[in-house]
């Protein structure tokens, strides 16, 4: 059910003994599991992992069965950490701005896109590079194990940190840019403009034509022409996949995100843009 690509940049006996401060990311989806060992200071990458879900899981109850067996499993993980950082990833989020959000009100954000239930519990992150809110439902039972296993952390949704990181990446950038950022069967579109949001949203497809049919939708509705604007990619696509050979044939100008962290120039498994959101 799960394949694993794995990418050490040391090996586990050495980085336990290491006496560099550490810090944790873990990124989880009902697709997938990753995580990233880093020195807090320095930002250096000391080591990667992730694994991909052959089918998406259906309940977060299930996630949580295949998170305990992975955890289990890494060995690496069984060390202090002076810093962990979580990334809920799913499309049960929406962004509202700070001055129209009040906390008391969380539940009446969500109920216009997502059916909630009443004992959902509903959390919000304050971006650091907008006056903008985040209003989502975190995975409350995969936050408990992780609280038990490492104590206190800090829990964002992956929207969060993929918004405030490509507001920082494109601060010198006053065109209008169009991001998508893909993962298994869902992907977001992020559009900026002169360190602005101009647009963010979630779609679930099932075949290369949805994904093409969302992208152009999103598009007009921006007013943006396939003939002229840049569409950046992030995430899990590579130039041989299908969705980039469709999108290339509607799109004149298809890119992929272009960091300056180059932990994964030389291999093979990896590529930068793919891991844009777990990297430090």
């Amino acid at each position: 059910m799960i394949k694993k690509i794995i990418l050490q940049k040391k090996t586990i006996n050495n980085i336990i003994k290491d006496t560099f401060r550490k810090a944790l990311s873990i990124q989880f989806s009902l697709g997938g599991f990753s995580f990233c060992i880093s020195n807090l200071i320095t930002k250096e990458v000391q080591h990667f992992t992730v694994y991909s879900f052959d089918e998406i899981i259906a309940t977060p109850e299930a996630l949580l069965n295949e998170i305990e067996k992975l955890v289990s499993e890494n060995a690496i993980l069984n060390q202090e950490f002076e810093k962990v950082t979580i990334i809920h990833q799913n499309n049960l989020s929406t962004l509202v701005p700070s001055p129209l959000f009040n906390e008391d009100e969380l539940n009446s954000y969500l109920d216009y896109n997502i059916k909630t239930l009443a004992n959902d519990f509903i959390a919000f992150d304050s971006l650091s590079q907008l006056d903008i809110k985040n209003v989502y439902i975190p995975y409350v039972n995969i936050n408990n194990f992780f609280f038990q296993k490492f104590g206190e952390f800090e829990y964002k949704h992956h929207a969060t940190v993929l918004i405030d990181k490509l507001i920082l990446h494109s601060k010198n950038n006053t065109s209008k840019q169009c991001f998508v950022n893909v993962t298994n069967n869902t992907f977001d579109i992020v559009v900026i403009e002169n360190s602005k949001l101009l647009f963010y949203n979630t779609f679930t497809f099932h075949t290369k034509e949805d994904f093409i049919y969302y992208i152009l939708f999103s598009a007009e509705q921006l007013e943006l022409n396939p003939e002229d604007f840049i569409l950046t990619f992030i995430g899990d696509i590579e130039e041989a996949s299908e969705l980039y050979h469709i999108t290339y044939q509607y799109v004149r100008n298809v890119h992929f995100l272009q960091t300056e962290n180059t932990v994964f120039n030389q291999e093979e498994d990896f590529s930068n843009h793919a891991n844009f959101i777990s990297l430090p």
